[in-house]
């Protein structure tokens, strides 16, 4: 018997669209039925792939007597925080305020008029954990509403007054480069250099952290912050945290040195740190760096992207009911893997030691060493792969030349990929959610660019092994995408402007070929940003046009006068109150995407009223930079841009002009992040930003013009004297 979710959009709540629980999803009904009965509303807010959202369900949601008791008692509300980030963001405020801490599920019960007075996040089915049964919680709470109302409404109008607190900039008050300075010596101080990243266990990744500490590292000549950019990112890409198999990064590290994961694979995750990544790449040339960006775009590509470009949202934790079961191994699964494929393909690289050193490298041994494989595993009799040796190590242990362990490395994960895709797969959470598909956007096209040649050659059907030139078999390595990383990228694009802005008007959440009707700022601020990295790759005018129309409805639609945005827009629904979340959390505040898109707007138009409102938006937030930097890292990149120049860079040339693209790829080759850049093959072409505007080339030929703080310097047709300006 299906309950109230079964027409629903979301893979999440259609999880539970059979529990005996009579679950509704928000919206009229739910709410007009607890106000007409009097009763007070559950509300249950979790995702497709949590973990504990699956066992709360299996342990009470499933349960008949535990469902009775909650449909008599309660009108039960299921919402997925994916697609309502606004619902999710006031309720979360709630639990934390109430209970000190938050997560999901997240377990809210609320008043008819949507006032909480009680919350918290998943419970047992009986006692267990220092924590009460949820039928004893829910007996509880059913008793408090009948027999002593006035308590209850007490503690949800004094809930409601502190969360009702408005928001306002401090005009006053703005970062100046001396004050990132501090929060990056702070950061660094902070550092945990034993561990790698910050804070205890659970370790969570911090790519907004880096990326800001990165940029303030290349733009004031501080390479200090380079060893612990480069100590962090090794460590979590040579944990268990990072799918050394099928690429791509898990949710956090359980542990506080990285080895043991929550399963879970989100978009937003790997967006943020492959960004990192790359630009690790662009500025040391560390291949490690570049491996890593590849084999996780190469993982969105052929598992996260639907056939008409949209990116999906995340792979569960779980399968066949257990947690991380699909990526997990044993010693015997491995040898059975490696051995019986190693008589059929040999290895083919060179040994230092000579035929007898080529006949003694066992594949299975070599891999063992390299990930330290026991018979006992590191995580409940199973092994989580991660690197214990070095490829140098390991090329001494074994004789080899070094430049062969990637290679061999690369054979042994490309066959133990085939063996698990034979394994029942996790869930998929197939829901396309703009903010989230922005972010992944902004990525693969800030990589098409930067890795242009290579995605050439990698997109051809067949690939070889650097080292040993040998053809491997389509059936040896994982399937991918005939596609480079800009077809992904304007496909991405494409998709998102169509489908998800159905008659010209944007939308957070499409699947199956529909949308909700809800749409948020992080939507449209994410998509501005990842449409304008696409312009900086291809300079389709189209994309920096659909920029510029997006940000001209965002700041109609969700400006405060107090500065800065709210998250709703104006014709949104009437919530408990309109949200206006400032900080960064596992995705970046929809405030600092705005600022950071108007800023780069503004440097592309010259229209100053962009600018302005970014500065403004500063305010908000000054006092809780400097006290907690690390949850506004976002905040401190957009603050970089705003705080450093600006240089502007207009290109124009003859489409196909050797020398244009020469200039262009000057630009590109290093990391640049205080840059942005418009080009054209014409000045007088429609659509185009004004920065192109009466930028002549210089007789005849491709012609680069470097601005800054309102002063272009000479124009150049020269790549040394174009290199010589960027970095001047």
């Amino acid at each position: 018997m299906s309950n109230h979710l079964k027409d629903s959009s979301s893979p999440y709540l259609l999880q539970h669209s059979d529990n005996p629980v009579e679950w509704y999803p928000w919206g009229e009904d739910a709410l007009n039925k607890a106000k007409t009965e009097n009763k007070p509303i559950f509300l249950s807010i979790g995702y497709a792939a949590c973990h504990w959202c699956h066992r709360m369900e299996e342990e009470s949601f499933e349960d008949p007597e535990t469902a009775a008791f909650m449909n008599e008692h309660f009108v039960s509300i299921k919402v997925d925080r994916e697609e309502r980030p606004d619902l999710d963001n006031i309720y979360m405020q709630a639990t934390i305020a109430m209970t000190g801490s938050g997560g999901w599920p997240m377990s809210v019960f609320l008043t008819p008029d949507l006032k909480p007075y009680f919350a918290g996040t998943y419970f047992p089915p009986v006692r267990r954990y220092n924590m009460p049964s949820f039928k004893e919680v829910l007996a509880g709470l059913s008793n408090a509403w009948q027999n002593d109302r006035e308590e209850v409404e007490n503690t949800s109008g004094k809930v409601f007054e502190h969360l009702n607190t408005k928001l306002k900039s401090d005009e006053n008050e703005t970062l100046s480069s001396e004050h990132l300075d501090a929060v990056a010596k702070a950061m660094q101080g902070a550092y945990y250099w034993g561990t790698g990243g910050w804070g205890d266990a659970p370790k969570f990744p911090q790519p907004m952290v880096l990326e800001f500490l990165l940029h303030h590292a290349i733009t004031t000549k501080q390479d200090e912050y380079l060893k612990l950019i480069e100590h962090c990112l090794k460590v979590m890409a040579r944990g268990g945290m990072y799918d050394v198999v099928g690429g791509g990064f898990s949710r956090y590290s359980t542990d506080d040195h990285w080895k043991i994961p929550h399963f879970e694979k989100m978009l937003y995750d790997n967006a943020q740190l492959v960004r990192v990544y790359l630009h690790a790449w662009q500025v040391t040339r560390d291949s490690f760096y570049k491996r890593i960006v590849e084999e996780t775009l190469d993982f969105i590509a052929k598992e996260m992207t639907h056939e008409q470009g949209g990116f999906y949202s995340s792979l569960d934790a779980d399968s066949e009911g257990e947690e991380g079961k699909f990526y997990v191994w044993t010693l015997d699964e491995i040898r059975e893997v490696l051995n019986t494929a190693q008589a059929a393909v040999p290895f083919q690289g060179t040994f230092p030691g000579g035929e007898d050193a080529a006949e003694s490298v066992d594949d299975s041994e070599f891999f063992e060493a390299a990930y330290g494989v026991t018979a006992q595993g590191n995580w409940e009799g199973k092994t989580v792969l991660q690197r214990a040796l070095d490829d140098a190590s390991l090329a001494a242990r074994f004789r080899l030349d070094p430049e062969t362990v990637p290679a061999k490395l690369a054979e042994s994960h490309f066959k133990l990929y085939a063996a698990r895709a034979r394994r029942i797969r996790p869930g998929t959470d197939d829901k396309v959610l703009t903010a989230w598909n922005g972010l992944m956007l902004a990525t693969f096209a800030e990589a098409a660019r930067v890795l242009d040649d290579d995605v050439v050659a990698r997109a051809k059907p067949e690939a070889t092994t650097e080292s040993t030139g040998r053809l491997l078999r389509r059936e040896d390595r994982p399937p991918r995408n005939d596609i480079n990383y800009l077809n992904l990228a304007t496909r991405n694009a494409e998709f998102l402007l169509t489908n998800l802005r159905p008659n010209g008007k944007l939308r957070r959440s499409w699947r199956d070929g529909k949308t909700t009707n809800e749409v948020f700022l992080e939507d449209y601020a994410a998509l501005i940003l990842g449409l304008l990295e696409l312009y900086q790759t291809d300079f389709n005018e189209r994309w920096f046009a659909s920029a510029k129309e997006l940000a001209d409805e965002m700041i109609e639609k969700f400006s405060d006068p107090n500065g800065g945005f709210f998250d709703t827009p104006s014709d949104g629904e009437n919530l408990l109150f309109r949200p206006k979340d400032v900080q960064d959390n596992a995705t970046p505040s929809g405030n600092a995407l705005a600022c950071e898109a108007l800023l780069k707007l503004a440097a592309l138009t010259d229209n100053g009223n962009y600018r302005d409102i970014a500065e403004k938006s500063f305010g908000l937030v000054f006092k809780f930079v400097l006290q907690y930097p690390l949850g506004f890292g976002r905040w401190l990149t957009a603050a970089k841009l705003a705080t450093g120049t600006l240089k502007q860079v207009a290109a124009v040339g003859e489409a196909g002009d050797p020398n244009f693209k020469r200039l262009l790829k000057a630009v590109r080759a290093e990391y640049h992040p205080s840059v942005v850049v418009a080009a054209s093959s014409s000045s007088k072409k429609e659509n185009i930003p004004a920065l192109l505007h009466d930028r002549p080339m210089l007789n005849g030929k491709a012609t680069v013009y470097v601005c800054e703080g309102f002063v272009c310097k000479q124009p150049t047709t020269e790549v040394e004297t174009l290199i010589e300006q960027l970095n001047s």
